[in-house]
C-alpha cells in the first residue's frame, strides 16, 4: 500500500459526522476511496445522506493534511493499518456492521487465529475476581496454546487477563481507547511492552489521540468484534463490561459471565446477563470449551472413500478440508475455499443429511 492510498484511508475515517457505516456507503457510491476526495462540492451536496455540512468536511484539506502526517508516523514506526477492504482485514471483525473502516495494529500475532476470547470486567476487580480470571486463563492455556486472549488494558480484570495469558504463554491484545503515542493507564506501560513481543496493541484512533471518556466506550466494539466470544468476570450493574457484552450479543457471539453472590455489588452485572439469558453461566475453563466446542472429541474412523462416488467435486474438497483439520467453522470452510455463505450452508446441510458431517454450536463442523 502507498502512502498516497494510507493518506485518503486514514482521512476517510477522520472525516466528521460519518461513521464507520455511512463510510462505506461513500465507497460503494464513488468506487474508491480517492474518488471521494476528488469530488467537487457542488457534486457532493447532491448525494442523498451527505448534504453540505458533510460536504465540507470532505473537501476540506485539513483531514487529507493530518492524515499525511499519520500515513507517515505508523510507516516511519513499522505499525500495520488495516482498511476494511484489504484482503486481510480480520474476518471476524468484517462481519460486524460498525466495526472500523481503518484501524492500526502493532504486534506479532494473527489477528484470524482460530480461537480468541475477549474478557472484560469491572476496573475495582476483587481478589476473587483476579483470582477467577487467572484460573479460568491458565485451564483454557493448558488446552489450547494457541489462543489469544482480547482485552482494554485497563485497571482490574482488564489488565488480570493480559498478565495472566502471558504467565501462561498465550498471546494477547490490548485494544486502546487513544493513540500509539500514549500508553493508559502509564502503570500498565512494562506489560503492553511485552504484549507487543507477544500478541499486540489494536487502536483505531490517531497516534496523538488522548484516552478520552468516549474513547472507551468506541473501542469496545473491537473488543467484541475481534473475539469468537466474550468473558465477563466481575461487573456493576453499569459500566463498560456490559456495553460489551451487549455489542458482542448484537454481533451474535457468544457471551460467558461469571456468576456472584447477590450481594455482591461488582457481580450484579453479570448476574443480570445470566438472569436475562444474555450470557451462559460459566464456572470454570470447561464450561467456554464446552458451549464453544473446544474440547477435543475421541478420534473417529474416517468415512470411507467409497462414500466420495456420491459427492460433487465441492463437497469433496470440503469434506477433505475437514478431514484434515479436524473441525472448522462455516466462516473459515468460506474464506478457505472462498464461497458464499448461502451457496455453503447449503452444501453442509445436504452433506448432514448423508451423515458425513456433524454441526455443532457455534456453527462448528467436524466429520460424523
Amino acid at each position: 500500500m502507498s502512502e498516497i492510498q494510507l493518506k485518503h484511508k486514514i482521512a476517510l475515517g477522520l472525516i466528521p459526522r460519518i461513521g464507520d457505516i455511512n463510510a462505506r456507503k461513500l465507497v460503494s457510491h464513488f468506487g474508491s476511496v480517492e474518488a471521494i476526495f476528488h469530488e467537487p462540492y457542488r457534486d457532493l451536496i447532491r448525494i442523498p445522506g451527505i448534504g453540505s455540512g458533510i460536504a465540507k468536511y470532505i473537501t476540506d484539506r485539513t483531514y487529507l493534511d493530518t492524515a499525511e502526517k499519520e500515513a507517515e508516523y505508523v510507516t516511519r514506526n513499522s505499525i500495520k493499518t488495516y482498511f476494511y477492504l484489504d484482503n486481510d482485514y480480520p474476518f471476524r471483525l468484517r462481519q460486524c456492521d460498525d466495526s472500523p473502516v481503518v484501524f492500526f495494529f502493532k504486534g506479532n500475532c494473527n489477528l484470524d487465529d482460530s480461537k480468541i476470547l475477549s474478557v472484560v470486567g469491572t476496573r475495582n476487580a476483587t481478589l476473587r475476581g483476579r483470582e477467577l480470571c487467572e484460573r479460568i486463563i491458565e485451564g483454557l492455556a493448558a488446552g489450547h496454546p494457541d489462543l489469544i486472549i482480547v482485552s482494554g488494558l485497563a485497571y482490574g480484570i482488564d489488565i488480570t487477563s493480559h498478565k495472566a495469558a502471558l504467565a501462561n504463554n498465550l498471546q494477547t491484545v490490548g485494544v486502546l481507547a487513544h493513540g500509539f503515542k500514549t500508553i493508559y493507564p502509564a502503570i500498565h506501560a512494562s506489560t503492553a511492552k511485552k504484549m507487543i513481543t507477544s500478541g499486540g496493541l489494536v487502536t483505531d484512533f490517531l497516534s496523538d489521540a488522548l484516552p478520552e471518556r468516549n474513547n472507551f466506550l468506541k473501542r469496545n466494539r473491537i473488543i467484541a468484534g475481534l473475539a469468537d466470544a466474550t468473558l465477563v468476570v466481575e461487573s456493576g450493574i453499569k459500566g463498560g463490561a456490559l456495553i460489551t457484552a451487549d455489542i458482542a450479543n448484537s454481533y451474535n457471539r457468544d457471551v460467558f459471565a461469571v456468576a456472584g453472590r447477590p450481594d455482591d455489588q461488582w457481580s450484579a452485572g453479570c448476574n443480570s446477563l445470566i438472569k436475562n439469558n444474555k450470557a451462559f453461566l460459566t464456572e470454570c475453563s470447561d464450561d467456554i470449551e464446552y458451549f464453544l466446542n473446544w474440547k477435543p472429541e475421541k478420534s473417529k474412523p474416517v468415512v470411507q472413500r467409497t462414500l466420495f462416488s456420491d459427492l460433487n467435486e465441492t463437497e469433496r474438497l470440503i469434506f477433505e478440508l475437514i478431514s484434515k483439520q479436524g473441525e472448522l467453522t462455516i466462516d473459515t470452510i468460506c474464506r478457505t475455499l472462498d464461497m458464499q455463505v448461502h451457496k455453503l450452508s447449503s452444501l453442509l446441510l445436504q452433506m448432514e443429511f448423508k451423515g458425513l458431517l456433524k454441526c455443532a454450536p457455534g456453527n462448528l463442523y467436524r466429520i460424523s
